[in-house]
């Protein structure tokens, strides 16, 4: 395991993150499980550090989707500079693919204006991208994907699933017969390749990403007390109007239940709830308990990240936080123009 806890060793994290590739630019990273509070940490840092918040959320790229993606406000987006926010419209797609592509790009004219990307959000697939390299799938393909969809409405998905079974076992395996959007994009790539997806995944894959690479984590101590703020977080999104939201988008786009912006945690549930398939209490619930599977699914991914890589753990729950992660940050050698403002 190489985290190591800022309690403990702080020192030998800070000389292991200064000695990791001194001659390259910095770029911080800000990773964590939704609730956790890395987007207020991210303020912090901007009010003390000459960055740039980047950010790494497939929810926020959605323009008219704010409040179910907790995006700051107008306000704070005029104070503190932030990119890769409302870059789409619901009815639209995005991919891994794309994020790297967009964010190497926003990272590079940071660099050059002498200023230090902070990239912090919680979907780690784009992390996990950023590091490791994406697998060579074949782009999303629409008429494909109508065929799939139009047998999958006679079938239905379980029996897609069974489909998907014969051609890719290994993928079968691994996605649950429920999973539509995941069945649907495994059966494309096989049908576009002639290959399994599960071999195309085993590739090797390696991106030399051009930074020096602070990686800080923050992981909750006691989970339960996550799971209280997510279920405060997700009232507070119902009492600002996610439902008005939804129904907006719904109105405003072609949008379908299916498509990846719908699907997203409190959209989904909204929908749902729009449709009086669910009443409010069951809206509210149900929206509580995908937030905490999300969360459940982020920290898994961060485990496998930590493994791999050398990172900074914090406890996202400590009533300091904000003053530890400025105070590391300014142990660590991100280059005299980057000290505090």
């Amino acid at each position: 395991m190489f985290a190591k806890k800022t309690d403990d060793n702080l020192l030998d994290a800070v000389e292991k993150q200064n000695a990791q590739g001194n001659h390259l630019p910095p770029a911080i990273f800000i990773m964590g499980p939704t609730a956790s509070g890395k987007s207020q940490i991210a303020l912090e840092i901007a009010e003390q550090f000459p960055v740039e918040i980047v950010s790494v959320d497939s929810a926020q790229v959605y323009r008219f989707m704010d409040i179910g993606t907790a995006k700051p406000d107008q306000a704070t987006l005029a104070r503190i500079p932030h990119h890769l926010i409302n870059l789409i419209d619901p009815a639209e797609n995005y991919s891994a693919a794309q994020f790297c592509s967009d964010a190497l790009d926003v990272m590079r004219d940071i660099t050059q204006r002498g200023r230090i990307p902070l990239l912090v959000g919680g979907t780690m697939l784009y992390f996990q991208a950023l590091l490791d390299g994406l697998s060579v799938l074949p782009a999303a393909n629409g008429q494909l994907r109508t065929v799939i969809e139009s047998d999958a409405k006679k079938l239905g998905w379980p029996a897609m699933h069974e489909k998907l079974r014969e051609v890719d076992a290994e993928s079968a395996a691994r996605i649950k017969p429920t999973d539509s959007q995941r069945i649907q994009r495994a059966l494309e790539v096989c049908m576009l390749t002639s290959r399994p997806m599960s071999e195309i995944l085993r590739a090797p894959r390696k991106i030399d990403l051009p930074y020096r690479t602070i990686k800080l984590v923050l992981k909750p101590s006691d989970r339960s007390r996550l799971h209280q703020r997510i279920a405060i977080r997700f009232e507070n999104m119902l009492r600002q109007g996610l439902v008005d939201e939804v129904s907006l988008i719904r109105k405003k786009f072609a949008v379908g239940s299916e498509m990846p912006s719908m699907r997203c945690v409190g959209y989904r549930q909204a929908w749902l709830y729009l449709e009086k398939e669910i009443n409010l209490q069951e809206l509210s619930d149900m929206g509580v308990a995908a937030t905490r599977q999300l969360a459940k699914r982020q920290l898994t991914w961060l485990r496998s990240i930590m493994r791999k890589y050398e990172v900074v753990e914090f406890d996202c729950l400590g009533s300091d936080l904000p003053d530890r992660v400025c105070s590391f940050l300014l142990t660590v050698d991100i280059g005299k123009k980057a000290r505090m403002k």
